[in-house]
């Protein structure tokens, strides 16, 4: 009889969603991920439940997206998990942004700017780009720690590598028409967005990053936009609606809510209905 280890599945401790979803697809059935946060939460701000502390200590694998997003929350997770196997600087972590080219990388750092990340802006995920990048890294670290299986997650890395290709290309076309328009941003999470789209943030209804939207600054935006400067204004599906719509009734300026990672929307379900999703909702506020 085979021992019960050779049945055991890799057990993968996402902080996000978007990462435990690529799990899936290079893993398939050898593997079990999971996500401390969805996309209805703000990854900043979590708790470290119990529940998590427990999925951490039994993960042979942590990937998140790091650059300080999850600062608050996942130091304390790893310390009370008491797993070294999955600490920062092991072959059990993964920073999913070590991996690419971080934007928004600030000259200095101090606490009058908000929730501001010194090493960059965390949120790659936007960018199709970046989740390739990613997959290639998450595919070496699952072949180390499982090299059994490593064979089959490089073919799943393959075949997922020429369709997501194709569907990236479908996407640039489709999205040609967004090239060039100025948005207004909830929250400075659409960097690799907009780099990726060809789309400019021309101002944040948070006037310091992280604290919620003041009257004051809201109202300062209705003068700098009343007569056009943006085409549309974003957020996240955990941000309120209330600032986004009072702006757009003083302005005129459409507002559209748009999912941040898998399981933001209705329809974005999966990493290739977020992107599907996240087109089209931008493509709605286009006159």
């Amino acid at each position: 009889a085979l021992p019960l280890t050779a049945f055991a599945k890799l057990n993968i401790f996402a902080c996000e969603p978007e990462w435990a979803a690529l799990a899936d697809v290079i893993g398939g059935d050898h593997v079990k991920s999971n996500s401390a946060t969805n996309a209805l939460q703000d990854p900043h701000y979590i708790q470290a439940r119990p529940s998590l502390i427990s999925r951490v200590r039994k993960a042979d694998l942590v990937v998140c997206s790091g650059a300080g997003l999850e600062i608050g929350w996942l130091p304390m997770l790893l310390t009370k998990a008491n797993n070294p196997d999955v600490h920062p600087g092991t072959k059990g972590y993964l920073e999913a942004s070590s991996l690419v080219k971080r934007l928004e990388v600030p000259s200095s750092v101090d606490r009058a700017q908000g929730d501001v990340h010194p090493a960059g802006n965390p949120h790659i995920q936007t960018n199709p780009h970046n989740i390739l990048l990613v997959a290639d890294g998450l595919t070496a670290s699952m072949s180390q720690l499982d090299p059994d299986n490593a064979a089959q997650y490089q073919s799943a890395l393959e075949e997922f590598r020429t369709k997501w290709t194709a569907a990236m290309a479908q996407w640039k076309t489709k999205a040609e028409p967004l090239k060039g328009e100025n948005i207004i941003t909830y929250h400075k999470s659409w960097a690799y967005l907009q780099d990726w789209l060809g789309l400019t943030e021309v101002a944040t209804l948070e006037r310091i990053s992280g604290v919620p939207p003041t009257a004051g600054h809201l109202s300062s935006l209705v003068s700098e936009f009343s007569d056009g400067g943006a085409s549309m204004i974003i957020y996240a599906p955990y941000q309120s609606d209330k600032s986004p719509q009072w702006l757009s009734d003083k302005t005129g300026i459409p507002n559209v809510m748009i999912p941040l990672s898998v399981g933001g929307s209705d329809k974005a379900q999966d990493l290739y209905s977020l992107f599907d999703d996240i087109i089209e909702r931008l493509l709605s506020t286009q006159k």
